[in-house]
């Protein structure tokens, strides 16, 4: 009896044992899945420094892809970043995981118009990470008019000169801006228009790009294109000769945000690292990368004193600082709930074409 109870006792701290030590591994990995080329490496490194927590991180290219993988099952990820309408869609389905506010004390740090948005009341599942646009780029030295609108792209002397976002709901709602529909329509016969003025639009589309398609521009081999703000900054920053304007028909605004999925391995580490993004001299990290438009009032502060030459440079952008007059026509896109089987199928067809 004896001998049964010390092998008992052996077995039971044998199971607290492996409990700590599977406590022990959550707290030192973080699964990050986001855009491409999103995230500064230094930011994950002075992360990893702070806490002992080991970041990977997988990529995708469109919000369309993120939601698919994480829809058919795909498990292990603590951290994602879609995009506005995308947490529409992914709070309603039940695949996010509540956020504990008492483990964000830096969400005080944010600017009062990004809390509470309509895609989370109550910001209850998201933070937001960067604010862009969408709109048209080009060079003007290459350009032999001034575009003002997106029917500009259609003209024939861009044939095989323009860079387009791989992002079907951009791309799908510019072209319904430019038949003079509502950029988030459900109907049908809208949406076949649409897909008749894409393959229109087809000879002069050089490459979709939406990881880096300033490169395309920087380099020259596209004059003109429909990209995300980031984008028209980094390639403003190479070459000033680089206009990013908001045409007639408006522009499209977004927000990306960090969410947690339901069922994150390693929920601590997460809500950790929401919480590191929103830091100050963190944040600022993420702007002078990618150069987007940044939510956090308190890093806008710390970046006039950090880095003056910088902060002057995004006030005065129109890319990273847009003005009220830029967004006076701005357009966001929201989750169109059963047509977005239409808006892939389209997408599909029309990239195939």
């Amino acid at each position: 009896m004896k001998i049964y109870r010390l092998i008992t006792l052996v077995a039971m701290l044998a199971i607290l044992l492996s409990a700590c030590a599977s406590s022990q591994t959550s707290s030192t990995e973080l699964n990050l899945y986001g855009w491409s080329d999103y995230i500064p490496q230094q930011l994950l490194d002075n992360f990893t420094a702070k806490y002992g927590i080991k970041v990977n991180y997988d990529t995708y290219s469109s919000n369309e892809e993120m939601l698919a993988k994480l829809q058919a099952g795909a498990s292990g990820y603590d951290v994602v970043i879609p995009s506005d309408y995308t947490d529409t869609i992914m709070i309603k389905q039940g695949m996010l995981d509540p956020l504990d506010m008492s483990q964000l004390p830096n969400f005080s740090n944010l600017d009062q118009r990004y809390i509470n948005p309509d895609y989370d009341p109550g910001s209850k599942y998201t933070i937001p990470y960067q604010v862009g646009t969408t709109a048209l780029v080009y060079d003007k030295t290459t350009v032999p008019f001034e575009p003002k609108s997106y029917s500009d792209l259609w003209d024939p002397r861009f044939k095989g000169r323009l860079v387009m976002l791989d992002d079907e709901r951009e791309v799908i709602g510019m072209a319904l801006q430019v038949l003079g529909y509502d950029r988030n329509t459900t109907d049908p016969n809208q949406l076949q228009q649409a897909e008749q003025k894409l393959i229109a639009l087809k000879p002069n589309i050089l490459k979709f790009d939406s990881d880096t398609p300033e490169t395309s521009i920087i380099s020259g081999e596209a004059w003109a294109g429909l990209v995300y703000n980031g984008n028209a900054s980094l390639a403003f920053a190479s070459d000033s000769n680089v206009m990013y304007i908001c045409p007639t028909e408006g522009c499209g605004i977004w927000i990306d945000t960090l969410a947690i999925p339901k069922g994150a391995p390693h929920k601590d580490a997460a809500m950790k690292f929401l919480n590191f993004v929103l830091d100050p001299a963190q944040s600022i990290l993420i702007t002078e990368g990618f150069m987007y438009s940044n939510p956090n009032d308190a890093a806008i502060t710390y970046l006039k004193t950090a880095d003056p030459t910088f902060y002057a440079s995004y006030m005065a952008s129109s890319s990273m600082n847009p003005s009220p007059a830029f967004l006076g026509n701005a357009k966001p896109i929201v989750d169109v709930g059963n047509a977005t089987t239409l808006y892939d199928s389209l997408w599909t067809d029309f990239k195939a074409h």
